[in-house]
């Protein structure tokens, strides 16, 4: 397979390809991934200080961005983000 096929996207080399797959190396961090924040609290059995570790592996492999906001935190999806749970879609599936 050849690295430069597709001209229009910028290829990740395998440094990068590690930090994100990293950043979704834990069950709850893909759980974290595919569940909106609503969903999160709804569904996670866990407490805030492991959920704001997870969040934070995620925002370090670029999956996740976080904007403060305040005493606050928006968390928000990054395309990398996007693509991943696209991928672990289709895997979970076939």
């Amino acid at each position: 397979m050849n690295l430069n096929q597709n001209k229009n996207h910028k290829t990740k080399n395998s440094r990068q390809l590690e930090k994100h797959f990293k950043g979704i190396s834990n069950h709850r961090r893909i759980d974290m991934l595919m569940l909106t924040l609503d969903q999160i609290c709804e569904n996670l059995d866990c407490n805030y200080q492991t959920l704001a570790e997870h969040s934070s592996r995620l925002v370090r492999a670029g999956l996740v961005s976080k904007k403060k906001m305040g005493n606050n935190a928006e968390h928000s999806i990054t395309p990398y983000g996007k693509k991943i749970c696209k991928f672990i879609e289709d895997f979970r599936w076939n």
